[in-house]
Order: structure tokens, then sequence, then C-alpha cells
């Protein structure tokens, strides 16, 4: 299937069951929800145009974007002119800005539905986050996950394919706290911002650092130790036990929510998205935390068809739960973080750099002090476009294509994906293989069309 289809330009019309319809197709009818093919992609930091770029095995992975009924990815960034808004006293590494006529290139890309929440939500506040959404607005691209207020920030966004009406749903975990939307009253407005995910982290040590916490406690002026084996210091929760570890428990509140919005989106689409913003992990980086499963699991239970997660900038496992597909990181899609024009003067100060730098200035620092940051690390450049295809309304396979982002390339030129070479697709492949093994999911590499498949 396809939504970009040749059409003629002419056409003969005839008369069938009262309406005109081309001849040759009054004897069809439209084929019911059931038969559906998505794109799935994780963060799109998108500070340049994508078409004017002609290289084969890019324009074939995004005819692989554009054949979808329907594309998806995260909106890791913010449409302004640097007048909207005043930038905020925290960002998510990188103020985030690009031009608005972006937006129109994510749609020539073959994008239809974007998430708007992300650590970078309200990087230049209330004045951002809504010339974000007017931006996208302007060329079509169906969004969720930020808004006015609370309300607006859970609703699901709908979007009519061929295949049926897609809802999406869109939240974060990992965000500033004043980034949270707030909800509106009859005596006051809420406050602009996004659909949050809140939880909190309870660390599992041994009795004798639970002791060891105690003493520091006392010793600087806390007052009398609780009684027990679990306390409260420095705003985090410690318990004795073994073995140690982080056990994480999610907001009820948000999570109930969240499932209301997906019960209500159930009766009102055909298909269900749901996508989190989620940069917190279990035992490294690519392991998800404890809660993101506990919240995958609970919105398929509500009526979800897809979880897709993003934000941690590497790939995940992918889980099949209930014949449902969980994407717990679809890592990067667009990552041109660096190309950003202009940064305020925090991020100056905080890079202790003089009035008179510039961004290039800011990013070389930056670079040098993480010891090459992002661009030093290949795995934060190599990732998949997902398309899970269902037919009859069941999930029928996965088809996992690899992409590279241009690791090594200078500043100007990385960033922008493009399908992988064998020897990489097979290493990206059999790194998610890996990763998706402990969810029982098999994932084999097929050299022939050099992808990814999990059959179903």
């Amino acid at each position: 299937m396809t939504r970009h289809r040749n059409i003629p330009g002419t056409a003969i019309w005839t008369l069938a069951l009262g309406f005109l319809v081309p001849l040759g197709t009054q004897a069809q009818s439209d084929p019911p929800p059931g038969e559906m093919v998505f794109a799935l992609t994780g963060d799109a930091i998108i500070t340049q145009r994508l078409s004017p770029f002609e290289e084969p095995e890019y324009l074939a992975m995004i005819d692989v974007i554009r054949q979808a009924d329907m594309a998806f990815t995260n909106l890791e960034v913010l449409f302004h002119n640097y007048t909207e808004g005043y930038p905020s006293a925290h960002s998510g590494g990188t103020w985030m800005a690009a031009e608005p006529y972006l937006a129109g290139e994510l749609v020539w890309a073959g994008f239809d539905m974007v998430s708007t929440a992300n650590n970078h939500t309200m990087d230049y506040g209330a004045g951002g986050l809504l010339s974000t959404i007017r931006a996208l607005d302007d060329v079509g691209l169906v969004h969720a996950g930020a808004g006015e207020n609370l309300a607006r920030a859970r609703a699901p966004a709908y979007l009519e394919t061929a295949g049926g009406r897609v809802a999406l749903i869109s939240f974060a975990s990992t965000f500033a706290d004043e980034a949270r939307a707030g909800p509106q009253r009859a005596d006051i407005r809420g406050r602009p911002g996004l659909s949050p995910l809140r939880y909190s982290t309870t660390y599992v040590v041994s009795e004798s650092s639970i002791d060891n916490l105690k003493q520091v406690r006392s010793d600087l002026g806390y007052g009398a130790n609780p009684v027990g084996n679990t306390l409260r210091f420095l705003g985090n929760t410690f318990e004795a036990g073994d073995p140690p570890g982080r056990r994480t428990t999610v907001n009820q509140d948000d999570l109930d929510q969240i499932v209301a919005a997906v019960a209500e989106a159930r009766r009102q689409a055909d298909w269900v998205v749901v996508t989190s913003h989620s940069h917190e992990s279990g035992s490294s980086r690519e392991v998800p935390a404890q809660f993101i499963e506990l919240v995958a699991h609970a919105v398929i239970d509500a009526g979800a068809d897809l979880f897709v997660g993003h934000g941690p900038h590497v790939l995940r496992g992918i889980e099949i739960y209930s014949g449902k597909p969980i994407f717990y990181s679809l890592s990067n899609f667009i990552f041109q973080n660096e190309t950003v024009r202009y940064l305020p003067g925090d991020f100056y100060v905080e890079h202790d750099l003089r009035a008179e730098s510039n961004a290039a200035d800011g990013f070389d620092r930056r670079n040098e002090r993480s010891r090459g940051g992002f661009p030093g690390q290949s795995i934060y450049w190599e990732s998949v476009v997902a398309v899970p295809t269902f037919s009859d309304g069941s999930l029928d396979e996965i088809i996992l294509y690899p992409i590279t982002l241009g690791h090594g390339k200078p500043r100007p030129q990385r960033g922008r994906p493009r399908l992988a070479d064998a020897e990489t697709a097979r290493r990206i492949i059999e790194k998610l293989a890996e990763l998706s093994g402990p969810y029982g999911t098999e994932v084999e590499y097929v050299a022939a069309r050099n992808v990814g498949v999990i059959r179903w």
C-alpha cells in the first residue's frame, strides 16, 4: 500500500449509487481497516533542509517512509525565529531552535505525525512551544504530546489514511519539572507544556550503606534519623536490600490519565499509536527503566496497537506483547544538534566562554570537555527505520531498515540519515537482535535485502 500514488490527468467517470466515481472502480469497495503499514523513527533534530540531496541510499530510505500509510518521528527541536518566547533556565543540553520552514521538509520526506513531548519542549518557554505548534499546523503535520494546557497535551491527535484513522498519544518521562503542562480551571488558564509521565526512584543499597547515610545525615544536622532501613536523603529514597540496584515506580495519576486517553482513542480511531520520550535506563543505557516497560504494557492493555520509545539516543530492544510491537527506543533519525544557529548566554557561561564567542566555539568546547561527546561514539549514529505491517488487524511482520547518520563526517554533513551499507547493516541488526533477545523476540538479518525481519 502507498499514499503516494500516481493519479492520471484524466479519468472517465460514471454514476454509481448516486455518486460520481471513476469508471472501473464502481464495483470495488474501500477495504475495511485492518491492512496497515507504519514507518516509525526515533528522534528528529532537524536544523538543515532534507530535500536537496540525491544519494541513492538516501532517496531509497525516503521512499521507505513515503510508501507507508503513516510515518512518525519524534520532533526534538522547536520551530521558531528566536523572537517567540525566551530561553529557559534549563535545557536538554542544547537550546533547540530551527527555522519554521523546516517543518515542510519533514512533510517532503513523507512524515505525517510527530510527537512534541520531550526534554526540549520548553527550551524557549511557552512562546517557543506555541510557535512550533503553529509551524506544524501550517504544513499539516499532525502532532501530539504538548499544548496550551494539560488537557490539550494529553489529548490524542488523529490522522485519516487509506488504512484507517490513526490516533497518536505522546508523553515524556524526561523533562524539567517546569515543562509540565498544567490543568485549566474556570478561574485561571492552564500552563502550556508537555504531557508528563512522572516516576519515583528507590535506590536499593546494603544495610551498611544505610548506616553510613544515616551518619552523614546526622553530621549535616538533618535531625533524628528515621527508624528502620528506609530513609529519604537529599531528595532521594534509599532502602536496604540485596542485590543493590534501582527500583522505579510510575506516578499513578499520570498513568491513569494516559490510559484514559488511550481508551478514548480506541473508540475514535482504527489504530492507536502511543509514544514516550524516556532517557531513563535500567542496567545500561540500552535497557529501559522498569517503569517504562510497565507503562508500555499498560497502554497496550488499554487498546494501543503500537508503543514507540525514543529519547536515549541509542537503540533498545523490541518486544511483542499481546501481539503488539513495543519499540523501547528507535534511537536517532536526524541528529543535527550542532548546527543550531544561535544559543543563549547560559550556554556560553556553562562552558566558560566569553560573551563574543559564537555557536561554533560553543560546540567545539562542549565536544572537547566531553571527550568527543555524541560525535565521538558511533552508537549514537546508527539506527533503524521500523516498518510494521498489519494484515486483517493483526501484526504480520516488522521490517527493520538499518540507517547510518554519518558518524565521523564533518559537522555540516553528519546527522542526516541514509540506508546503511551491508557491513554496517548486519552489525546494527545483530545488535538489535541481542537487545531484543531478553524479550523473546527473534530478529533475523536478511542479507539479500539488507534488512532485519521480525515475523509474527
